[in-house]
């Protein structure tokens, strides 16, 4: 039987909006639940007790339950501005046994954020990256910005190539005040190899050195991960219409060491940025991309 929150159960669902909902009421009864209890509270009042801190402020019930040190935020510090940064390649849309495609999945993931997000009264605004940055909705808190987001969301689709270091270049110039990114992408390089790992990694570096959190969550189809093909296959790219036919048997090896090189780097290059880097593919569940996002927002604190 399926896991109720898997991209398989959510596919039978059209709505966007039910389909969020289902997510979120299923993440939340799992959080209450599992090692994690207690995190909900700190989620949105707390943060981690930092030296310097006084000792007075330490919550010791928030202590009890995760045995680690939090203190009550001030008002000034509960609310984070975010945004959804959608990544609107042609390759997103990718899927293999008419399962949901990649930006499917990342929209799916997307609306659930928004609705945390709105319950913790942050402002959530959505931007997406083709040739350059399209500015869709900027951030707000008020309920009803919810359709706004979940209606953009439903009129994007993924086409073309798209060149994410020149729009995380741009968004970082976008941002004047301290915001949480929240990218959601496959980071394949178009076919004219523009968004090699170095220079995204160096776009997202900017996003930092202006004093943004960032969260990455790299998505790709199961099938990019598995690479389940035998014998000789014709691949197209997505981008180019370029086909290219290969023994799948032969290199099924040599392509799943690269894709383990592929996620390294974008891990290593994250983590010397302080970059929450979150690898997804379309199989998962999607309270282990919301609970990935929950403990580093709590951390961020």
């Amino acid at each position: 039987m399926p896991n109720s929150l898997s991209p398989e159960s959510l596919q039978q669902i059209q709505r966007l909006d039910l389909k969020a909902r289902m997510v979120i009421r299923g993440f939340l009864q799992g959080l209450h639940s599992s090692p994690l209890h207690g995190f909900s509270v700190q989620f949105s009042e707390h943060r981690r007790y930092n030296r310097g801190d006084d000792p007075k402020l330490i919550d010791w019930l928030a202590y009890a339950k995760t045995d680690k040190y939090f203190v009550k935020r001030f008002e000034a510090e509960t609310n984070l501005t975010g945004y959804l940064v959608m990544d609107l390649s042609k390759s997103m849309g990718f899927t293999q046994n008419q399962s949901m495609t990649k930006f499917e999945y990342c929209t799916c993931l997307a609306a659930s954020l928004t609705y945390l997000m709105t319950m913790q009264q942050d402002p959530v605004g959505l931007l997406a990256c083709s040739d350059q940055v399209r500015g869709l909705l900027p951030a707000r808190s008020r309920r009803g910005h919810i359709g706004e987001v979940l209606g953009q969301l439903n009129q994007l689709e993924p086409s073309g190539a798209t060149d994410l270091p020149n729009c995380l270049t741009q968004i970082a110039a976008m941002l004047k005040h301290h915001s949480l990114v929240m990218l959601l992408t496959d980071l394949l390089p178009s076919s004219d190899n523009e968004g090699q790992p170095e220079e995204v990694i160096s776009a997202l570096s900017r996003l930092r050195h202006g004093g943004h959190d960032v969260i990455v969550f790299h998505v790709l189809d199961e099938a990019e991960v598995q690479f389940p093909y035998e014998g000789p296959v014709e691949f197209e790219d997505s981008e180019s219409g370029q086909t290219v036919t290969v023994d799948a048997s032969g290199l099924r090896e040599q392509y799943r060491q690269d894709l383990e090189d592929f996620r390294s780097k974008y891990r290593e290059g994250c983590d010397r940025l302080r970059i929450d880097y979150v690898p997804l593919d379309t199989s998962m569940p999607f309270d282990k991309a919301l609970t990935e996002y929950l403990i580093q927002r709590t951390n961020r604190f």
